[in-house]
């Protein structure tokens, strides 16, 4: 299970979760165009279709996905630093969050039965709803991490999220 924290000036999400994979597994699901669409959603939810990635300092990344609605949307940004499988940081720009730009920093660090991942998203000041959305969405976003590359598991095998029901 992941920790969560948003830090007081609400600039600042903050996320820790343990993954039973090494580094380099956990780096490449991350970064391999191929991978990340394959974990990257959850029916009911929304899902990521596909990705286009330059993984080298100046390179661009693109991913475009629908949510639960049908509604297409796009994430984008240039990789900052990329020192693999330690480092990874980016730009964000979400089509949902308007012209708002942010970084996403990964920390991946060796532990004795796999990665310790830290997830830090900034850039939010100002944009309270905006930090906390993000906070919930990566919840999410590290729990399919953890299950694919510890187990395989994939958008298509993932459990669908339970529908509510009419009373």
């Amino acid at each position: 299970m992941a920790t969560f924290a948003i830090n007081p000036t609400q600039d600042v999400v903050q996320a820790e979760i343990n993954i039973a994979a090494p580094p380099a597994r956990v780096f490449q699901a991350i970064t391999d165009p191929r991978q990340l669409p394959q974990w990257w959603g959850q029916e009911g939810m929304y899902k990521t279709v596909d990705c286009d990635i330059d993984l080298k300092v100046g390179g661009r990344w693109s991913s475009r996905g629908s949510d639960a609605g049908g509604n297409a949307f796009t994430v984008e940004g240039e990789y900052l630093e990329i020192d693999p499988p330690k480092r990874l940081v980016y730009t964000w720009v979400a089509t949902w969050t308007g012209d708002l730009k942010t970084t996403v920093q990964w920390e991946l660090s060796p532990t004795g039965n796999g990665t310790l991942v830290r997830l830090t998203h900034s850039g939010f000041a100002g944009q309270p709803e905006a930090a906390k959305s993000h906070a919930m969405g990566w919840q999410a976003v590290l729990g399919w991490l953890q299950a694919f590359a510890a187990d395989g598991e994939t958008f298509a095998s993932r459990k669908p999220l339970p529908t509510a029901k009419a009373e």
